[in-house]
């Protein structure tokens, strides 16, 4: 699959094509690319709820066709209640359960955000109801299940079947669902019915937030009434780079969008465009280790930072980093932050708006636990603090936990716009670096920079190495190159999910649209 998809007037590439689908109507309608966004944000929270939902997080990068591009951090912050004291001397946060569900879940603010920009942009808006309706009927009627959501729930029952409310959600007649099966979530209809009529400002701040907060109580989570009013999605300036072919944005702190940036800055001061295979992976490879390195020095709550992101950026650090790759040597590093289910999804319109944003509930299906009555399953994102009150990371009440999700998108120098990203955890920005530095860089096709193989350094699901992970496509030469470096090098499934769900829209000088999706997941990249 090497063809992308070309398009003269919308484009949306999703990880399920459903999502995709709702993209397109909307445009197909005259709405712009964020109110095709809210629809496919909606749509995807229904038909892959082991990957995102109403009750985890999301990050917006808008880009006008002129003017500053425009970031929203919709991410929650840990419950007043969420001291730590209240995990009484336990040595890290659960990963699930009532007590992992410790943030509040931000992505419905940010959906409310983006179309008070919409509004602003100017344009006749579409209804809510009709943003959401698409979402409302595969709630209601049904989806079927996907491989990877089969897949999901068969691997991880053993782990959630206890939590509250997910047997009846997610284990329809006691079972994992089969693919193709169908599967219907008449509570989140209901929710997704409720928001429509009554506004998304019920989430927080309204009958919904009462019933979220009353169902919290009951279950033990240490987020009140109080902490949902308090909710409302920031907007932020993206961080950006001058690369040497255009300039890139992404997304600020608590977000790791430092590192997806870092690492292009950083492989843009070494030779790529004619790099090899090999060479290519090894130093995009150090300079992931590189920028994992500032991440950790620095990143977290921006209200607890000393360091100035974009100063960082704009200095001669990253120089000097860059001075540091041995390209006949891999450096040792230590251990990563581990994996992390999200959606990235692209829309962009015949104005010339561009949106890159993510969804995400952290570990498949977040903290298992789905509120009583809502079908919404929380994320386990708090999982991400500290449990030790010296470190960077530790957890305090009102504070915002780390993020892995970054979108992205570039103004090239030859006038084309780009948005791109991926989901997995530490894998987002090494796969941003390979889609960028395959197409922008190398020159290599939109889709079979997507579709190429790709790799992973550290942990994917249910594992505990920090090795180099490759897709069994690449040449046996390559692989036999990367181990004389010294990469701990190990081999997966041709077509794996741990590199992630890539993808990508580009906006050519003549209007023309192309778009690439991931044939590792259900996606599109659907035009007209």
């Amino acid at each position: 699959m090497n063809q992308s998809n070309m398009a003269p007037l919308g484009m949306a590439v999703t990880p399920h094509h459903l999502a995709s689908e709702s993209a397109l109507a909307v445009l197909r309608e005259g709405g712009n690319a964020i109110e095709a966004m809210v629809a496919a944000a909606a749509t995807i929270a229904v038909v892959y709820p082991h990957m995102n939902g109403l009750g985890g997080d999301g990050f917006w990068l808008i880009v006008p066709p002129q003017g500053e591009p425009i970031a929203i951090d919709a991410s929650g912050a840990a419950g007043s209640l969420a001291t730590i004291d209240f995990y009484q001397g336990a040595a890290t946060i659960p990963h699930r359960g009532p007590r992992s569900a410790l943030t509040v879940a931000g992505t419905v603010s940010g959906w409310a955000e983006a179309l008070d920009v919409s509004r602003e942009l100017g344009g006749q808006q579409r209804p809510l109801a009709r943003l959401l309706g698409d979402a409302i009927r595969y709630a209601a009627d049904g989806i079927p299940v996907t491989e990877s959501q089969a897949a999901a729930t068969h691997g991880k029952r053993h782990e959630l079947a206890g939590q509250p409310g997910f047997a009846s959600t997610f284990l329809p007649d006691g079972e994992a669902p089969r693919a193709g099966s169908r599967f219907t979530q008449p509570d989140l209809a209901d929710t997704l019915i409720h928001l429509s009529e009554a506004g998304l400002e019920s989430f927080y701040r309204g009958p919904l937030a009462h019933r979220l907060a009353a169902s919290m109580a009951e279950l033990g989570m240490p987020i009140t009434l109080q902490d949902l009013n308090n909710q409302r999605a920031r907007r932020r300036t993206p961080l950006r780079i001058r690369h040497q072919y255009g300039e890139v944005f992404n997304m600020t702190p608590p977000t790791q969008g430092l590192v997806s940036l870092a690492i292009l800055a950083i492989t843009d001061r070494l030779p790529m465009a004619e790099a090899s295979e090999a060479h290519t992976l090894h130093r995009i490879v150090e300079a992931t280790k590189l920028a994992f390195g500032l991440r950790d020095q620095y990143i977290t709550d921006p209200l607890h930072m000393h360091e100035e992101m974009q100063a960082l950026l704009d200095g001669d650090r990253l120089a000097q980093l860059a001075a540091q790759i041995d390209d006949t040597r891999a450096a040792p590093w230590g251990t990563s932050k581990g994996p992390g289910d999200t959606v990235w999804m692209g829309v962009m319109d015949s104005s010339g708006l561009a949106v890159s944003f993510i969804q995400s509930i952290y570990h498949e299906f977040g903290s298992g636990v789905v509120l009583p009555g809502t079908g919404i399953t929380w994320q386990n994102r708090g999982a991400a603090f500290s449990l030790d009150a010296s470190h960077l990371l530790a957890l305090a009440p009102g504070k915002q936990p780390f993020h892995t999700l970054n979108p992205a998108a570039a103004r090239l120098n030859d006038g084309r716009t780009m948005v791109y990203g991926s989901m997995g955890g530490d894998g987002q920005p090494q796969t941003q670096a390979a889609i960028f530095t395959r197409h922008v860089v190398q020159g290599m096709p939109l889709q079979q920079a997507i579709s190429a193989p790709r790799w992973l350094l550290g942990r994917t699901w249910g594992q505990s190495s920090d090795s180099l992970k490759l897709e069994g496509r690449f040449s046996a030469e390559t692989v036999a190159t990367l181990r004389a470096l010294g990469h701990e090098v190990e081999m997966l499934a041709d077509f794996s999910e741990a590199v992630g769900h890539a993808g990508a829209i580009v906006r050519h000088n003549n209007g023309m649209l192309e778009g690439a999706f991931d044939p590792r997941s259900n996606g599109s990249a659907a035009g007209f």
